[in-house]
């Protein structure tokens, strides 16, 4: 099999779904095509006083319905090709394509009086189309081929090797015959054809070329990226050591071994303890977004979001015991279905759109947690009548270290990372994540705010 696909493209996902579209738009066109020349045959005779002989009808209507034939199966088999860079694939798949198409304009010209046809310049159309997705060697092959055959056919009908199927009032004066006539156009015709190709070709090199320095500098990117992300774990592992260490000291502290602490340095001990818990929070959460930005793949197992979910509140029912807060956990779903995604990673999400759905609701709130079914996936809303987020923030709330304003100006603590750690997970799992607030369970000076999170099943 010849290999038609750049080095740079063998593994560009975007060079080949261009391709695959431009082979569906082809498609598309052709069957315009057909409804164009059925039309030009029909109306031929009445809107422009063009006459067709018994032959010229006969073998323009067969042209049109093999054009309209091999283009319903071109369709079908479109569905079934695989970019395989060293098997059949949708170049190749393009220049099947380009062939017949060339093949049967051949013949509408042969079959429409040869050089006397307008329609010999839709050649130059097509070289252009072929120019723009062929390798250069194979389009100017094609290109030197039409113009021999074209030739070859016009010097055989002025030679009367072959039968001339002349237009009825199409030209006062035969063409076909006039040997200055057919030289000069064929000249003329040949160089279109050439600097056509010649042109088209180089713009589409230049065109591979600009992507191919692009797919390079992204790949760099992707590997900056992945050395920094590196750099950040390791730089965060060396920041948490000495911090776990000066929590251990407090702990001693505060636990009375080392004796009796003055009540005004207690109050301030324990604020440096919650501080420097704040601080391990937050080293922990951005290990776990490196980590995450470093994965390609996730582990897929079937999953009960119901159990994720169960487990997950459990582990909360102290705060809200704590907090008095009204839970209602409803699961809507007629059919439970399972879905594919990594179960440490479902629970860390789930756990913080629980977590900060208790940090911001006020002691005797209410949070209401529903399980829907939507068309191919599952979708959980967080919800709750807290103190909601402002509409400036609503964009910004998923960023790194974003905190919403009336967070920071009511005095509460945490790191800003727990919607992104979210986010990036739900992503990973082709899943969304939206807010919305005030939530449906909103009240006078508690606007609220839900979370919904939607999870496709694969």
């Amino acid at each position: 099999m010849i290999s038609l696909v750049p080095s740079w493209a063998v593994y560009n996902e975007e060079f080949w779904e261009t391709i695959k579209h431009r082979n569906l738009w082809f498609i598309k066109l052709r069957y315009g095509a057909v409804l164009m020349l059925f039309a030009f045959i029909v109306s031929s005779e009445f809107l422009l006083g063009i006459g067709f002989t018994q032959t010229q009808l006969v073998a323009l209507t067969l042209i049109n319905c093999s054009i309209l034939v091999y283009n319903g199966i071109l369709q079908w088999l479109r569905v079934y090709l695989k970019c395989e860079p060293f098997k059949f694939n949708p170049l190749h798949f393009s220049l099947v394509q380009m062939v017949l198409d060339l093949s049967a304009l051949m013949l509408l010209v042969y079959f429409t009086g040869g050089i006397e046809t307008p329609l010999f310049m839709l050649f130059v159309f097509h070289m252009i189309i072929g120019s723009l997705i062929l390798p250069g060697t194979v389009i100017y092959t094609i290109a030197i081929s039409v113009v021999f055959i074209f030739f070859g056919m016009v010097l055989g009908e002025y030679h009367n090797l072959i039968s001339h199927h002349a237009v009825a009032g199409l030209l006062q004066t035969p063409l076909y015959n006039n040997f200055k006539f057919i030289v000069t156009y064929s000249i003329v015709f040949g160089f279109v054809i050439l600097m056509s190709v010649v042109l088209a070709n180089k713009i589409a090199n230049q065109l591979y070329l600009m992507e191919q320095k692009l797919v390079e500098s992204l790949e760099q990117l992707n590997a900056a990226e992945v050395e920094k992300q590196n750099y950040v774990i390791g730089v965060v592992h060396e920041i948490k050591t000495p911090l776990s260490a000066v929590n251990s000291y407090l702990d001693v502290i505060l636990q009375g071994f080392l004796g009796p602490v003055n009540e005004k340095i207690l109050a301030k001990l324990q604020r440096v303890r919650a501080r420097s818990a704040e601080a391990i929070q937050l080293t922990n959460d951005v290990l776990k977004v490196s980590k995450l930005r470093l994965l390609d793949e996730i582990k897929k197992e079937e999953i009960k979001v119901r159990d994720i979910l169960s487990s997950v509140l459990k582990k909360q029912r102290a705060n809200f015991d704590r907090k008095k807060v009204k839970l209602h956990f409803k699961d809507n779903r007629k059919i439970r279905s399972k879905i594919l995604g990594d179960k440490l990673l479902l629970e860390i999400a789930f756990s913080n759109l629980v977590s900060n759905a208790l940090k911001y609701i006020e002691d005797e709130g209410v949070i209401e947690i529903i399980l829907d079914e939507k068309e191919k996936g599952i979708q959980l809303e967080v919800c709750d009548n807290g103190i909601g987020i402002p509409e400036k923030d609503i964009e910004k709330i998923f960023d790194d270290f974003y905190r919403a304003s009336n967070i920071r100006s009511k005095g509460y603590e945490g790191t800003g990372m727990g919607l992104s750690i979210i986010k990036h997970i739900v992503e990973k799992h082709n899943g969304t994540i939206e807010v919305q607030s005030p939530s449906r369970l909103a009240s006078t000076n508690k606007p609220g705010a839900s979370f919904i999170v939607f999870l496709p099943l694969e």
